[in-house]
């Protein structure tokens, strides 16, 4: 069976509560043998790590940009407290989610666009500490994102990571890439009006190549449903890692490659952003 690495999935998400198990199981059932698990807020870092350990996953901690309105500065500290805590266990692979949400109209005004950065470099350095990659938040943000992991990069100027959901440029693809990221497709890959992004998916370079669902979030075109369709009764679809297969038929397809040849290519690039990965797999 052809193996994948879900690189970006909430499986504490409250949509998955009532049948977690069952869920998991078809992922597994479909080839995905391996998800990562990044948190978004201190309240649950104990949750992605137990489902990591319960599922033989991986996790990541970290405090995602839309949750920066409620976080209080002692919660650095506790993510600080927490990855010295967990250095030694082998599933804990990254500090993610972090970044910026420069969509969300009121994380734009001030004072949460600073607070955002600053919790954003806050946790760049905790990184840094701490001798681990970083999962990114990327949405409206690539060109800040890019100055603070400039600003804060180390001697080689180099980082380890993903960038996920990527939804830029193909210049700001180039630059994650130079920096030492790799980008992560999903569901939105799969809707025929993305050009740019299927674009991207076609041409960048194999090995910038990772593969995710961010389940519940960012469904494939075939579980979406339009906001008339749900006026009219039709229940949005439930992503979840089990579509990761489908999702890359769409970038094989769309990169003119058989999907056992991306598998291999995607689950390599993963362990090169995440090298913890390796003993796991």
């Amino acid at each position: 069976m052809t193996v994948w690495i879900d690189t970006h999935c909430h499986l504490d998400a409250r949509e998955f509560c009532s049948d977690v198990l069952a869920m998991r199981a078809r992922a597994a059932a479909r080839g995905v043998a391996h998800c990562v698990l990044p948190a978004v807020q201190v309240a649950n870092f104990a949750a992605v790590r137990e489902l990591a350990h319960q599922f033989g996953d991986s996790y990541a901690l970290g405090i995602h940009p839309l949750c920066v309105p409620q976080a209080v500065d002692a919660d650095l500290a506790a993510l600080d407290t927490e990855l010295a805590l967990r250095q030694a266990d082998p599933r804990l692979v990254a500090v993610g989610e972090i970044g910026l949400d420069y969509f969300v109209p009121e994380l734009l005004q001030s004072p949460l666009r600073e607070r955002q950065e600053f919790f954003y470099r806050e946790q760049l350095k905790l990184a840094r500490r701490h001798g681990l990659p970083v999962i990114l938040h990327v949405r409206r943000s690539a060109d800040r994102l890019l100055k603070a992991l400039r600003d804060l990069a180390g001697p080689d100027g180099l980082w380890r990571g993903i960038a996920h959901a990527f939804n830029g440029s193909e210049v700001q693809a180039t630059q994650f890439v130079a920096l030492g990221f790799k980008l992560g497709f999903g569901g939105a890959v799969t809707f025929e009006r993305a050009l740019q992004l299927r674009r991207l998916a076609a041409t960048l370079p194999l090995d910038a190549i990772v593969l995710e669902t961010d389940a519940p979030d960012i469904p494939p075109h075939w579980l979406y449903k339009t906001a008339q369709q749900r006026a009219a009764g039709a229940p949005q679809g439930r992503n979840e890692p089990a579509e990761l297969p489908r999702i890359a038929q769409v970038v094989a397809d769309l990169r003119g490659m058989g999907l056992a040849d991306l598998a291999q290519a995607t689950t390599r690039n993963a362990m090169a952003a995440l090298p913890r990965l390796g003993a796991l797999l």
